[in-house]
Parts: C-alpha cells; sequence; structure tokens
C-alpha cells in the first residue's frame, strides 16, 4: 500500500462499525454459588475445569445474588429485568400474565438470531415455544435427568441417555448454523442440572463417593444454632427439604439417601454440568467464535447443603440467594477479574441490551436492574445499589416456608416473615457470615433492625407490593420479641 494511504487507512479502518457481540447464556438450576473448584469454599475433590476456565479467562462476579430464590420467578427476572412483584410470575405454577415482554424479543427485533434450548420452566407444564426466539428446544416443567423428550420447534421426540449430554448436543448443533450466518446470535442454554433430586450421569456416578465432607457449623442440632432464629427455622429441619427428615424417610415411604449420599450426588452433578459447558467453549474455539462471544454463566438460585439443616432454597439466607456467575467477553473484560460490588439477576437484562446497543421499544415495561458493564470495566458508578430487596411468596405444596421480605446490605441483613406470629431476623455479615446469630431481640440493634425494616418497606412501597395484604408494620405492633 502506497506510504501516502497510510494513515486514511487507519483512519477509515476507526471508523469501521465493530462486530457485534454474540450472546452465550448458560443458566443452571439449584447451583451453589461456591461449588466451582476455584472458589476458595468449594470442596477440595470438586473438579470444574470449565468453570475454573471461564474465571481465568474472564471475570467472577463474587457477590452475585437473585431476588427470588425460586425457578420461575428468577428466570422471569432474568428475561424481564424486574423483580417479582413487577413481572408477577411469583411460583412455578401460575402462567406468565399475558403482555410480559422478554429481552431477547428486543434482540430478535433488532437483527440477532435467537435460540432457547433447555428448561424454560414458567407456566408450570408447558414447553410451547415462546415469543423472542427463532429456535426453539425445551421440555415439560422439571423433566426427568434420563430419556429427555424435547420440543423442537413444536414437534416432540424424545432421546436416549442423560439430559444435560443432550441439551448440549442441541446447543453444539446450533452453533455450527450459526457460524455460517452473517447475523450475530444469541443463545440460552437452561439446564435442568443441578435441580433436586440430584441425579449425576451414570459415567460420574461414585467419583466422590467417601470424600471429606466439611459439615456447615449451622447443621448440628444444638441450642447455639437455633436460640435465637425463628421457631419455623428448627421445625423445618423436621419437615419438608429438612435434613432430619430426610434421614428417617417421609410417610410412611422407604428411606431416602443419607446426607452424604445426597452430597456426594450433588457434587457429581456438578461435575456433569462442568464437563458439559466445556463441550459448548470447545465448540466456540472451534468454529473460531471466542473471541466475539460474551459468555454469561450463573445459576436461577442457591442451594443449601446442610445450613440451619436444610436442603433447598427459597429463604433468604445466604446459601439461597447466593449464585455462581461467570463472564468472558475477550478484549472486554480482563482475564481474572473479580467483580466486588452487589449484582442481581435483575441486572442482566439491562447489561446485555447495553451490550448489544439494543434499544427498548416505547411504552415497554421499565426494568428494576441496572447494567454491569460498567464493572466489567472497573468502574463502579456512583449510583450503584448500597442494598437489594428480597422477596419469596409463600406456595402451598411447599408450606415450610414462610412468605420472606428481606433487606440485604454490603453488610446487614433484615428478614420480615410475613403472617407469621414469630421472630424476625437480623444479621450481621461482617461478624457471622453464617447467620447463626439472630440479633433481632438485642436491644442495642434494635435501631438497626427498624432502620433496616423501614428501609425495607420504602421499597417495597415504592412500586407496590404483591397482591398480598402487605402493610407497614408500626413500632408497637414490633413482632421482634424474644420467644418463651
Amino acid at each position: 500500500m502506497h506510504s501516502r494511504l497510510l494513515p486514511l487507512f487507519f483512519l477509515l479502518a476507526l471508523q469501521l462499525p465493530a462486530k457485534p457481540w454474540n450472546i452465550l447464556l448458560i443458566l443452571s438450576d439449584d447451583h451453589r454459588y461456591d461449588f466451582m473448584g476455584f472458589h476458595e469454599n468449594a470442596p477440595k475433590f470438586l473438579e470444574t475445569p470449565a468453570f475454573d476456565r471461564l474465571a481465568k479467562e474472564g471475570a467472577h462476579f463474587a457477590n452475585a445474588f437473585v431476588t427470588t430464590s425460586l425457578c420461575s420467578p428468577s428466570r422471569a427476572s432474568i428475561l424481564t429485568g424486574q423483580y417479582m412483584r413487577n413481572h408477577r410470575v411469583v411460583d412455578n405454577q401460575r402462567p406468565v400474565p399475558q403482555g410480559t415482554r422478554f429481552f431477547p424479543e428486543y434482540l430478535k427485533a433488532s437483527g440477532y438470531q435467537t435460540a432457547y434450548i433447555g428448561k424454560w420452566h414458567m407456566g408450570h407444564e408447558k414447553d410451547d415455544p415462546r415469543p423472542g426466539y427463532d429456535q426453539w428446544v425445551s421440555l415439560p416443567g422439571q423433566a426427568v435427568y434420563r430419556y429427555p423428550v424435547f420440543n423442537i420447534n413444536g414437534a416432540r421426540k424424545q432421546f436416549e441417555g442423560y439430559i444435560t449430554d443432550r441439551l448440549t448436543d442441541q446447543a453444539v448443533s446450533y452453533l455450527d448454523q450459526s457460524a455460517k450466518s452473517p447475523k450475530p446470535f444469541f443463545l440460552q442454554v437452561g439446564y435442568k442440572a443441578v435441580h433436586y433430586p440430584f441425579q449425576p450421569a451414570p459415567r460420574h456416578k461414585g467419583r466422590y463417593a467417601g470424600k471429606p465432607i466439611d459439615y456447615p457449623e449451622t447443621m448440628a442440632r444444638t441450642e447455639e444454632n437455633y436460640a435465637s432464629q425463628p421457631r419455623w427455622l428448627k421445625e423445618r429441619r423436621y419437615g419438608i427439604h429438612g435434613i432430619d427428615h430426610m434421614e428417617t424417610g417421609a410417610l410412611d415411604k422407604d428411606p431416602v439417601p443419607s446426607f452424604d449420599a445426597l452430597y456426594y450426588d450433588f457434587a457429581e452433578t456438578v461435575h456433569g454440568l462442568d464437563e458439559n459447558i466445556g463441550r459448548i467453549l470447545q465448540q466456540l474455539d472451534q468454529l473460531n467464535l471466542a473471541e466475539n462471544t460474551f459468555v454469561l454463566y450463573l445459576g436461577d438460585n442457591g442451594f443449601s447443603l446442610g445450613e440451619h439443616g436444610f436442603y433447598d432454597k427459597r429463604d433468604a439466607f445466604e446459601t439461597s440467594i447466593r449464585v455462581p456467575m461467570l463472564a468472558r467477553a475477550p478484549g472486554l473484560i480482563p482475564c481474572g477479574t473479580t467483580i466486588s460490588p452487589m449484582v442481581l439477576n435483575v441486572d442482566i437484562a439491562p447489561s446485555l441490551l447495553e451490550l448489544t446497543q439494543t434499544p427498548k421499544p416505547a411504552g415497554t415495561p421499565k426494568m428494576d436492574g441496572q447494567s454491569f458493564l460498567p464493572l466489567l470495566k472497573g468502574d463502579r458508578p456512583a449510583n450503584w445499589r448500597k442494598d437489594f430487596v428480597y422477596e419469596y411468596h409463600w406456595e402451598w405444596n411447599f408450606p415450610a416456608q414462610p412468605t420472606t421480605f428481606a433487606i440485604r446490605t454490603d453488610r446487614w441483613k433484615y428478614i420480615y416473615y410475613h403472617g407469621l406470629w414469630d421472630r424476625n431476623g437480623l444479621y450481621d455479615l461482617e461478624t457471622d457470615p453464617h447467620e447463626r446469630h439472630n440479633l433481632i431481640t438485642v436491644p442495642a440493634f434494635q435501631e438497626k433492625a427498624i432502620a433496616l425494616r423501614e428501609k425495607l418497606f420504602d421499597q417495597l412501597e415504592s412500586n407496590g407490593p404483591l397482591t398480598l395484604p402487605i402493610r407497614r408494620p408500626k413500632n408497637e405492633q414490633y413482632y421482634d420479641r424474644k420467644i418463651d
């Protein structure tokens, strides 16, 4: 090239539009925030090379949370960018309200090819194709781990083998097709794994059996673990999703596996999930798509493994509301980044819309989340959240967990149990990260409890809570008292 043309060439190159990002959103189920090999709290025996790779090549959101720790509400929050009280997908049974808009619809309208592959689980057992997706592969409700039936663009077909493997087959095939298209793609993969009851792939069954388990300190039936806690907490360990109920069997049925077996099954199911995510990452490499694909992984809720005597989610404790979250975007996210500020599932929709420069159509519902893209660049906006609200609506089929509202700051958590004549919760996460000591009845902390309670109800009332008869308690109706 003639030397006098070089400056003009480089100037034109700088003005050329950047190639749009492909988006790969991977969602798992019931995956704990700390069950990734690189995590400081992970079991020492756990092997997760794919999760470790994403953390090494991208960012780990060290304080990622969901605003409702339950499958359907959390998935709706991810796709709408809204709290449960606004999108109104309140449980796993009721249908999605008419008029609900999910952000992939906006991506499709802006020129993206879009696909959903995996567990949808909004609207109970419905697996029909949903608006916003060109390619649809889903399954009914919770589905099954073995011999799954997929709804592929309206036609159902049963597959042999293990569901995590078969979903990955579908994802890999879609990437093959997308690599041949000039359009950028948005692919969401929703794994059933690691949903309870945990079922590892046959090739992984027994992989971790006998490995040492670091039992949580709040698992023991000791006075210290329950003296300050609400009464329902201790009672739950003997009912559904409680480890004592699990160990003895229920309703005269055969006893279910012991806690240790449950723990190993969970770890082995995580291992299979990681193995399949590794297959997807390898496919991106082979198709030369990795450098231009924004990969985002997270769980739809957390999961307790013995904490407070539970094996479930739904409650507002840390193991329930914290989730694993990783992102990789070469050239955008520096390798080995750790994001410390609190990031929520409602932040995903606005973040991906900003990344793709996709506008929301006029008149569409307001999103509650914030774009976390500045955090990936090392910039914490002055208006970044200092707290967030958690909400859970009581379910008739899982009555052990009451309707729960909570507010969490960097240090404190206040939990309000609606309609339950019991003790609320106040925890200092700095001195008590395992939420073992409830401070709600300690006179020295009553001012802190009331201030957090008022802030919680301020936020609930700013949008209007659910149709429950939620009213701000008066101080003289302050039920945070000592229980005899």
